[in-house]
C-alpha cells in the first residue's frame, strides 16, 4: 500500500509540476519576446509619458498595445498591479516535492550506482544532492555580482557571465555523473538550473521591482539599476529553460543516461536547447531591424543532436546473431539473473512479478518496451544487463514470445 500511495503521489506532483511549468515558461517566453520587439513609440502623448517601447500586436480577435517603461511610469499607476512569481515558486515547490518523493526516499534505488560510486549510505546520497542545488545557486550568483557588471558600475558583461556559467555547467554535469547513477545525475543537473531560476526571481527579479513599486509610491525615482539587474537574470533564465527541460525529459530513456560517456550527452543536449532558445530571442531582434533570421543557431543545434544519435548509437547486431532464434529457456535465464531480484513471488516492484514462464508472457510486451526500446530496467542497470542480453529479448519478443 506504502508503494501504491507513494506512485500516486508521483503522478499529482508530477501533474502540479508540469501545469505550473507550463505557465512560467509560458509567462517568460512571451516577455522576452516582448521585449525584444519594443520599438520607440511615435506618440508624442506616450513620450510624454515616459514609455520608451511598445508593441501592437493581434490575438484571439483584438489587437493589444502592450508597453513599456525603462525604469518607471511617473507616478504609481492605481489600476491592479499583477506580478509574476506564484509560477516560478509553484514549479519550484512542486519539483523539489517530487524529487524528495521519488529520488530522496528512495535514495538507495534512484541516486545511489554502486557502479559509479559507492557512498557510504543513502542519506549521504541525498544529502548531497541537495548540496548541488545550493552550491549551484551560490556559485552562479557568484558569477553574476563579481563579473556581471561593467567598468562603470551598469548592469552588463553577458559575454563573461556566459563563458563562465558554461564552464560552471560542464564540471557540475561531469561531477553529478562520477556520483550518481546516470538518471540521478541528468535530473539533478537539470533541478539545479531550475534552482538557480526560481531563486533568481525570489531573491532578485521580485525584491528589485517591490524597490521600484516602494519608490513609486512614496514619489521617488527609481534606481535603474533594478530593472537591469532583472532583465539580466530574466534573460538568463530564458536560456536556462530548454536545457532544464531537456536535462528532465532525457531521464527518462536509459539509452542516454547509460552510456559511458553521459555527461557528454547531457552537456550535448543542453547545449542543443541552449542554441535554439538563443535562434528564437535573436528571431524577435531580427524581426524588430527587419533582418533574416538567424538560422545558423537552429542549424547548429539540429547538427549537434543530430550528430549526438550517431555517436551514440548501438553496434549493428551481425547478421548471424539476428538471425539465431532465441529459446525461452535462454530468456527466463537471464531474467532469472536481471529481473526476479525485485520481480519476484516474495518482492512485486511496481506490482510486476517475473518469477514464472506465464508471468513472462503476461509482461512480455511491457519488459520489451522497458528493457528493449527505453533501456529504463534494470534500474540503473542494477543487475548489468548487457546489451546482447536486451538483443536476447528482442529476438524473443518479434518472434512471438513463446513460452514453449
Amino acid at each position: 500500500m506504502d508503494a501504491y500511495l507513494l506512485d500516486w503521489a508521483n503522478l499529482l506532483l508530477r501533474w502540479l509540476h508540469v501545469i505550473v511549468a507550463i505557465a512560467w515558461i509560458g509567462s517568460s517566453f512571451y516577455f522576452v519576446m516582448l521585449d525584444m520587439s519594443l520599438v520607440p513609440p511615435e506618440d508624442e502623448q506616450l513620450k510624454a509619458k515616459g514609455v520608451n517601447g511598445e508593441l501592437w500586436a493581434v490575438h484571439g480577435g483584438g489587437f493589444y498595445n502592450p508597453q513599456k517603461y525603462f525604469v518607471g511610469p511617473k507616478t504609481m499607476p492605481k489600476s491592479h498591479l499583477h506580478w509574476f512569481y506564484w509560477e516560478s515558486y509553484w514549479s519550484w515547490m512542486s519539483g523539489f516535492a517530487l524529487f524528495a518523493v521519488l529520488y530522496l526516499w528512495n535514495a538507495s534505488s534512484f541516486l545511489v550506482d554502486r557502479n559509479v560510486y559507492a557512498w557510504g549510505s543513502p542519506v549521504a546520497a541525498g544529502f548531497a544532492a541537495l548540496g548541488f542545488l545550493v552550491v549551484g545557486w551560490i556559485v552562479y550568483d557568484a558569477i553574476c555580482r563579481v563579473f556581471g557588471r561593467n567598468r562603470d558600475g551598469s548592469i552588463g558583461g553577458d559575454l563573461r557571465v556566459g563563458l563562465l556559467l558554461f564552464v560552471y555547467v560542464v564540471i557540475a554535469t561531469w561531477l553529478a555523473c562520477q556520483l550518481f547513477s546516470g538518471r540521478a545525475a541528468f535530473l539533478i543537473v537539470g533541478a539545479m538550473l531550475a534552482t538557480t531560476m526560481s531563486a533568481n526571481v525570489f531573491f532578485w527579479i521580485i525584491p528589485g521591482q517591490r524597490k521600484v513599486v516602494a519608490d513609486l509610491a512614496a514619489g521617488r525615482a527609481p534606481d535603474p539599476i533594478h530593472g537591469q539587474r532583472g532583465k539580466q537574470r530574466s534573460v538568463h533564465n530564458t536560456y536556462f529553460t530548454l536545457p532544464v527541460l531537456i536535462a528532465m525529459l532525457s531521464n527518462h530513456y536509459g539509452w542516454l543516461y547509460q552510456d559511458k560517456h553521459n555527461w557528454l550527452v547531457l552537456l550535448v543536449l543542453m547545449l542543443g536547447g541552449a542554441l535554439i532558445r538563443h535562434f528564437f530571442v535573436a528571431r524577435h531582434q531580427a524581426n524588430v531591424k527587419g533582418q533574416p533570421w538567424p538560422w545558423g543557431y537552429a542549424v547548429a543545434s539540429t547538427a549537434l543532436i543530430l550528430g549526438l544519435a550517431v555517436a551514440i548509437a548501438p553496434a549493428p547486431q551481425s547478421a548471424a546473431a539476428a538471425a539465431t532464434p532465441a529459446t525461452f529457456a535462454e530468456v527466463k535465464a537471464v531474467v532469472d539473473r536481471r529481473c526476479t531480484l525485485c520481480h519476484n513471488a516474495q518482492l512485486q516492484q511496481k506490482n510486476v512479478a517475473l518469477h514464472s514462464p506465464e508471468l513472462i508472457k503476461q509482461h512480455a510486451q511491457m519488459m520489451f518496451q522497458q528493457v528493449v526500446v527505453l533501456k529504463l530496467m534494470p534500474l540503473s542497470n542494477a543487475t548489468q544487463m548487457t546489451d546482447d542480453e536486451r538483443a536476447l529479448f528482442k529476438r524473443w519478443f518479434e518472434a512471438g514470445a513463446r513460452t514453449d
